[in-house]
């Protein structure tokens, strides 16, 4: 295919177009006019079965040379599908590629590519990042294979960081550079923000708090969204290699669990009193509760924080009176998590044995409470009772019933060990609500309700019980989680084992020994070892 071209122009007289009859197209020798015009090309196709004429126009080519290099290859990409039907339907195919790259004014499918699909059978076409999500989630939708939640993830991901950057995308264009886009745009986007809280402007300001940055963790869980997508079009050989896979990211650190030790404490306090004195002294920013100025998690040394087994005292003893009490004893001394305690039922509880089954978990999915399986395989299991527990919770268990009569026909029997006054169901974002108000009256340090499930781990592993019961316990699905976790050590605990190993090393002089004169210890000469110090006991 050479084009067969031919210039036009559009400039009109009389309102209509004049094209290839402009007298300016051609000099006064009649050559064309470099300066005028553009270069357009119409080859035919070869026809199909119903042998209809179909032909390749392409135009507003600068030169001529231009258009003949165009179509050029398109001819060779027009030559590899064979004589008949099917090789027929794969030629439209490739026309339509051909048109839609110059309409783009994108350069043409690479031959090699075409070729590899065409003999390998598969799509010519790459469908765009944007066409490819909206297939597979609705896919994942319909086959309900991803936790709703995690799938709500994916989508936020999708909608606010990815989609933006990579939905115009084809499939077969996307490499590690295309994705990283992705990351360079959050980057900016968190720049912006940074920029914004210390604008000038107070509506600028007054916006920039309502934005959140975009952190190490998120990243990564965004480009593991992009690496799940892009694994699915790998098994459906629409990409050859996952580029997500080839993407490095800083990696997200994990929070330090630390403990509301006495200076810690007054830390805090002073820190929450400055900054609850600012807040309410700015006009500019809106009116907000204590509660809220302590619980913000940048007053915190760590935003995983664990209370002192005389804390969690002090919180108990003040909550007893709560009509969740037993709920905050049960994540406190037995480590189940938020949704499982808020999704625990009657049915799961053995009193008598002093076991509870873990079979269901309750979670905010859009807004609405949902009740679907624990976070993992391993999550689904038996937590054993102490007797405290188990009497903490029989008491709850006539509490409910006293409320279940006093409600009457108005009560919902949802089988939950933890409900509201009415029977209904718990919101798990409520619950943290109450607690967070509960610690915040009863003096104490904030943490999250989540923490208790780390101080649950912490004091199990401080009252000696190694770490395959406490992983047990947690229900891990293996050590290594629990290990790197929840090892987080009180400071009672730290001192003892600071004291313990202190004594396994034998000293002739005790530093600090009142049989010092002038100041500093008496050093014993350096006596040769001798077998009986290698020998076990």
């Amino acid at each position: 295919m050479t084009g067969n071209g031919s210039k036009r122009c559009k400039c009109r007289q009389d309102g209509r177009e004049l094209g290839v009859k402009c007298p300016r197209l051609r000099r006064k020798d009649g050559s064309w006019n470099p300066n005028h015009g553009s270069w357009y090309g119409k080859e035919e196709v070869p026809a199909g079965p119903d042998k209809r004429r179909v032909y390749l126009r392409l135009g507003g080519f600068a030169t001529e040379t231009d258009l003949i290099a165009v179509y050029e290859k398109a001819g060779r990409l027009l030559d590899i599908p064979e004589a008949g039907p099917q090789g027929h339907e794969a030629r439209m195919e490739i026309l339509e590629m051909i048109r839609a790259a110059h309409r783009k004014q994108a350069r043409l499918p690479e031959y090699e590519e075409v070729h590899r699909k065409f003999k390998a059978g598969q799509p010519l076409q790459s469908m765009t990042f944007g066409e490819y999500w909206q297939q597979w989630e609705a896919r994942r939708r319909r086959l309900g294979d991803i936790r709703k939640s995690t799938l709500l993830g994916y989508m936020s991901h999708h909608d606010v960081h990815i989609g933006p950057v990579l939905d115009d995308v084809h499939l077969d264009r996307i490499f590690a550079p295309t994705v990283e886009q992705v990351f360079t745009r959050i980057d900016e986007r968190n720049a912006q923000i940074l920029a914004d809280r210390e604008s000038n402007d107070p509506e600028v300001r007054k916006a920039a708090r309502s934005k959140r940055l975009t952190g190490p963790t998120t990243k990564q869980r965004i480009k593991a969204t992009i690496r799940t997508v892009l694994t699915d079009a790998m098994r459906e050989h629409l990409v050859s290699f996952n580029a997500a896979a080839l993407v490095s990211l800083a990696a997200g650190k994990k929070a330090k669990g630390m403990v509301w030790t006495k200076a810690r404490v007054e830390a805090f306090n002073k820190t929450f009193q400055e900054r609850l004195a600012a807040v309410r002294a700015n006009p500019e920013l809106p009116s907000t509760s204590a509660v809220k100025v302590w619980s913000n998690t940048d007053l915190r040394p760590s935003p995983v924080m664990l209370w002192t087994p005389a804390q969690l005292g002090t919180f108990l003893d003040y909550a007893a009176k709560d009509r969740l009490y037993a709920l905050y004893h049960l994540v406190a001394f037995r480590g189940l998590r938020r949704g499982e305690a808020c999704g625990v039922r009657w049915v799961d509880l053995d009193l008598d044995d002093h076991v509870l089954t873990v079979t269901k978990q309750l979670t905010i999915v859009g807004r609405q409470v949902e009740e679907g399986d624990p976070k993992t395989e391993s999550s689904d299991g038996v937590v054993a009772l102490d007797k405290q527990t188990v009497a903490v919770l029989r008491i709850h268990r006539k509490r409910q019933l006293t409320e279940k009569r006093t409600a009457g026909e108005a009560w919902l029997d949802t089988g939950r060990i933890f409900t509201r006054e009415d029977g209904s169901e718990l919101k798990p974002d409520w619950v943290s609500e109450q607690f967070e108000r509960l610690a915040f009256a009863a003096g104490l340090p904030p943490i999250r309700l989540h923490d208790l499930r780390h101080g649950a781990a912490t004091m199990s592993l401080a009252a000696g019980n190694d770490m395959k019961t406490t992983s047990a316990m947690l229900r891990h699905a293996n050590l290594a989680i629990t290990s790197d976790l929840y090892t987080t050590v009180l400071p009672g605990l730290a001192h003892a084992a600071a004291e313990a190993t202190a004594v396994l090393v034998p000293r002739a002089v005790a530093v600090g020994d009142p049989s010092e004169t002038d100041g500093l210890p008496s050093v014993s000469p350096i006596r040769s070892a001798s077998p009986s110090d290698f020998e076990q006991p």
